[in-house]
């Protein structure tokens, strides 16, 4: 079985929700990442993606003048000893594609749909290779 914490993100960026929309684009920009989690205090309360801020700028709001609080969606959090196609059920059922990952209460990493079918394609690879060898003829030296 492959778990959460076997394929999440350790070093989950954040913002916190005063945060403009600028201000969490060129973050997400610099580290070519798709999301922030909002956080108040060490709590996270939220999380804001490309998406949000794109559809904010579509709608015609000012980026610079307007916090990412605006964007915020209710946080779907993922314990890190759950299992990843658990993981990929509750995105899918809760319409996201990113979940972060709390355990005790404490953000301790993010898993993306990207890292799900990262761990997908692994497994099926590595399933592969086991089969074509088990069925591979064996070498023979005349």
């Amino acid at each position: 079985m492959i778990y959460v914490k076997d394929v999440m993100t350790s070093r989950v960026r954040t913002t916190g929700a005063d945060a403009s929309v600028s201000e969490a684009a060129r973050v997400m920009a610099k580290w070519k990442i798709g999301a922030l989690v909002i956080v108040e205090g060490d709590k996270p309360t939220g999380i804001v993606t490309e998406g949000d801020i794109s559809r904010l700028v579509a709608r015609g709001v000012d980026p610079a003048a307007t916090s990412v609080s605006i964007a915020r969606k209710k946080l779907v959090t993922v314990p890190p000893g759950e299992r990843v196609e658990v993981a990929a059920k509750t995105m899918t059922d809760a319409g996201v594609k990113k979940l972060p990952v709390m355990d005790g209460g404490k953000l301790v990493g993010i898993i993306t749909q990207t890292d799900i079918v990262n761990s997908s394609f692994a497994l099926v690879t590595s399933l592969k290779e086991m089969v074509q060898a088990r069925y591979r003829p064996p070498d023979f030296e005349m």
